[in-house]
């Protein structure tokens, strides 16, 4: 499911989570992408690769929530590992993040959650002011 969903975000080009972009237009790009890159195969492929890619947008089974979970933690593991990364760049501060992975992480994982949650804060705690709700 995960391939199937970076496949369309190959064609279409990614928008960093924190980037401002509309994700209006963006979802109607992936969309589009999707049918085309998913038409091209033989059937069946070519359906149950885009009712795949469908799930995983919507979000609503076990899966497609586990499967999103998982796409906002590789990122997030990777900019605490390299010391804030994307996140220093842009000046992403913790309250930022906690909110912009957060729900999506928990709603697939709440244990996998508290571990990236702790991750995180550790990582916002380290030599840094105190977020802008104060000390986390």
């Amino acid at each position: 499911m995960l391939l199937i969903h970076d496949i369309v975000e190959v064609d279409v080009g990614d928008t960093p989570l924190h980037g401002g972009s509309s994700p209006t237009l963006q979802a109607e790009l992936e969309h589009k992408a999707a049918c085309r890159l998913f038409g091209l195969l033989p059937e069946p492929q070519g359906s149950e690769f885009l009712e795949l890619w469908q799930e995983f947008e919507e979000g609503d089974s076990e899966d497609a929530r586990f499967a999103k979970a998982l796409d906002r933690v590789q990122p997030l593991i990777a900019n605490v590992l390299t010391g804030g990364g994307t996140w220093t760049d842009g000046r992403v501060d913790l309250i930022q993040v906690l909110e912009k992975y957060g729900p999506t992480i928990r709603r697939g994982s709440p244990v996998l959650w508290s571990a990236c949650e702790a991750m995180v804060r550790e990582h916002f705690a380290r030599d840094r002011p105190p977020s802008r709700t104060g000390s986390a």
